[in-house]
C-alpha cells in the first residue's frame, strides 16, 4: 500500500474512532451534538447545550480518548523499537521485563500501602499509584540492562534472558502480594493488571504527554540504525553505527514511554507486539516509516478497543486488556506458528 495512503487511512480511522468514542457509550451523543460541544468549547461559544453532555464529553470521555490515544502511541512506538533492536517480530516491551517491573511495584504500592508507602501516600496522594509503576519500570530496565553489559557493552541475548528471569521474579512477588491483599485490594490489583483507561482526567493526560511525546519525537530518528541492525550488529558497526549509543537511546526512550503508559492505564497486552508488526506488513520494514506508523496505529488500535470495553455490554465496562488480548493472542499463535521456523530469538 502507498504510505501516504496508509497515514491517510490511519489518520482518518483516529478521527472517526474518536467522535465515536466521545460519543458512544452508556449515555449515547449523537456526533452533530458532540461536534458542536467541542467547537463550542474551541471558541469560547456560550451557545445552549444540555449540560449532563457536556459534562460527560469534557470531564470523562475527551479526557479518556486522550489518554488511549496517547497510551496506544507509546506501546505502538516501544514495540516497534524494541523488536528492531533485538531484530525479531515477537518481541515487545514485556520481554524484557519492564512490564513486569511496573506491575510489581503498582501491586506493591496498592497491597502494602498502608504498611511501607503511608508516607509517600499522603505525600503524592492520587499519583502515588502512576509515581510506583513508572519508578518501577525504570528501575526494572535499569537492573536488566547492567546484567546485560559484557566488557562494558550491553548484549541483546543476555538482555533478553535477563528479561525472562525477571518476568518470573516479579510474577512469583506479584502473586504472594496477591495472595496476602484484602478482598478490596484484590478487587483494585485485579482492575489494574487486566487495563482501563477508567482513570484518565485532564491531570493524568498533562503528566503523562511529555513522557510519551519525547520518545515519540525522538525514536524515529533511530530509524535509519534500527534498518542497519537487521543486518546484525557487527554489520551495523562496519556501516558507522555507533551501535552501544542506539541500544542505549532505544531501551531507555522504550521504558520512558512504556513505564508512563502503563503507570496510568495498568498492563494492557498485544499492542506493542501486533500493531508493529501488522505496520510492517501494509508499509514494509523500512523503520523510518514503521516507527511513527506503528504510533499512530498504537493509538488508533487502542482507542478502537477501548471503545468496544465501553460498548460491547454496556452500561458495564469491560477491562481493555482483556479486549486486547482476546485480539492479540490468537494472532500471536498465528505468527508464531507461520513463522516458527524463520524465528530467532
Amino acid at each position: 500500500m502507498n504510505k501516504k495512503l496508509f497515514y491517510t487511512l490511519v489518520i482518518a480511522g483516529i478521527i472517526i474512532a474518536g467522535i465515536l468514542s466521545v460519543g458512544l457509550g452508556a449515555v449515547s451523543i449523537p456526533p452533530a451534538e458532540v461536534a458542536g460541544i467541542l467547537i463550542n468549547k474551541i471558541i469560547g461559544s456560550k451557545s445552549a447545550t444540555d449540560p449532563q453532555h457536556e459534562a460527560i464529553i469534557t470531564i470523562v470521555r475527551l479526557p479518556r480518548l486522550l489518554l488511549g490515544l496517547l497510551a496506544g502511541a507509546a506501546l505502538g512506538i516501544s514495540g516497534a523499537s524494541i523488536q528492531g533492536i533485538f531484530r525479531n517480530p515477537l518481541a515487545e516491551p514485556g520481554l524484557i521485563g519492564v512490564s513486569a517491573g511496573a506491575s510489581l511495584a503498582a501491586v506493591a504500592v496498592i497491597g502494602l500501602e498502608g504498611i511501607l508507602f503511608a508516607g509517600l501516600s499522603n505525600l503524592l496522594g492520587y499519583y502515588l499509584l502512576a509515581f510506583g509503576a513508572f519508578a518501577g519500570a525504570g528501575v526494572t530496565a535499569l537492573i536488566i540492562y547492567n546484567l546485560s553489559k559484557h566488557e562494558g557493552r550491553p548484549n541483546i541475548t543476555t538482555m533478553l534472558l535477563a528479561g525472562i528471569a525477571i518476568n518470573a521474579l516479579a510474577g512469583a512477588l506479584t502473586g504472594l502480594i496477591t495472595y496476602l491483599a484484602t478482598e478490596q485490594q484484590l478487587r483494585n490489583i485485579t482492575f489494574w493488571l487486566l487495563g482501563s483507561l477508567g482513570g484518565a482526567t485532564w491531570q493524568t493526560i498533562i503528566t503523562l504527554v511529555p513522557f510519551v511525546l519525547i520518545p515519540a519525537i525522538l525514536l524515529p530518528f533511530s530509524g535509519k540504525a534500527l534498518n542497519a541492525f537487521s543486518l546484525g550488529e557487527a554489520q551495523a558497526g562496519y556501516l558507522g553505527i555507533d551501535v552501544d549509543k542506539v541500544k542505549k537511546r532505544v531501551i531507555l526512550l522504550s521504558t520512558m514511554a512504556v513505564g508512563a503508559a502503563v503507570s496510568l492505564t495498568g498492563i494492557i497486552s498485544f499492542v506493542g507486539l501486533l500493531v508493529p508488526h501488522i505496520v510492517r506488513l501494509v508499509v514494509g520494514v523500512d523503520n523510518t516509516h514503521v516507527l511513527p506508523a506503528s504510533a499512530l496505529s498504537g493509538a488508533l488500535m487502542l482507542t478502537l478497543a477501548d471503545l468496544i470495553a465501553r460498548t460491547i455490554i454496556a452500561p458495564i465496562e469491560l477491562p481493555i486488556g482483556v479486549i486486547t488480548a482476546l485480539i492479540g493472542a490468537p494472532v500471536f499463535l498465528y505468527i508464531l506458528i507461520r513463522d516458527k521456523r524463520k524465528l530467532i530469538i
